[in-house]
């Protein structure tokens, strides 16, 4: 009898967030489990078996050395690995240590600071090793997550989009909140895969996705500022759950114009 295969799930620097995402498909895990067998599951369990894994998903951040030496064990143990959520694919919240001094934060938060132990960064799963997929978003949608795992069981790649959350706006039959209401959206330069929930319900997108594919930023600027967002506004949009992509942190040439 051939053996299901194994999944195994990963928390680094992050809030948990994505993998109670996992938790909360309720009857189609119990259908998962039935042609998975999970292995190590933390949040879940506590069986925790020897690798290797034929799929990881990997939540978190790499924000210490000892992440740092993990991960990489991980990856050899793991025939696919998967990136869940804002922190593992673009370094999270967290990742804002990246543009200013991790040894003053750490003096302000911390009585002792000396015995903390942690780097200057926080970066993305694929900064330190082979990443096979990506799922984005904080936390990860959950149909994305179900989808990808019913690939790998059915053998064929998962449907991951890479347009704009506007399309997923137009295709769901959402009025653009900012064309119609004035509110600032990150939309137009923001991955799909959410859903367009935050316009479904009157609010622009925050950009928790991340960056889409060659995003526009240049167009999308005048657009905020027409919309009621200074320079301080925009700054913060962007850098907040995907504050170190290269798509929204490199923008200094569409700011300046």
């Amino acid at each position: 009898m051939t053996k299901p295969p194994t999944l195994a799930v990963w928390k680094f620097t992050s809030c948990d967030g994505c993998q109670l995402t996992l938790l909360d498909c309720e009857d189609e895990l119990l259908t998962l489990a039935g042609r998975l067998r999970i292995t190590h599951f933390v949040e879940a369990s506590s069986v925790m078996e020897p690798g290797p894994y034929d799929v990881s998903l990997v939540e978190g951040s790499i924000t210490t050395q000892e992440e740092l030496h993990r991960i990489t064990e991980i990856r050899e143990q793991s025939r696919i690995l998967v990136a869940i959520g804002a922190c593992a694919t673009h370094g999270g919240i967290q990742a804002l240590r990246n543009f200013a001094d991790v040894t003053e934060f750490t003096s302000v938060v911390y009585a002792s600071p000396e015995h903390i132990a942690t780097l200057a960064t926080s970066t993305p799963i694929s900064a330190h090793v082979p990443v096979d997929f990506e799922l984005r978003g904080c936390p990860i949608d959950r149909r994305q997550l179900l989808d990808t795992l019913c690939a790998f069981l059915a053998g064929r790649s998962p449907d991951i989009p890479n347009t704009s959350v506007c399309t997923e706006c137009k295709r769901r039959g959402t009025t653009c909140v900012t064309v119609a209401e004035g509110i600032p959206c990150l939309g137009p330069v923001t991955q799909a895969g959410c859903g367009a929930l935050c316009p479904a319900y009157h609010r622009g997108c925050f950009g928790c996705f991340g960056p889409m594919a060659n995003p526009n930023i240049h167009a999308l600027l005048p657009i905020l500022r027409v919309n009621g967002m200074d320079t301080g506004d925009i700054d913060r949009v962007f850098a907040t759950y995907a504050a170190a992509a290269p798509g929204f942190a490199n923008r200094g040439g569409d700011e300046s114009s």
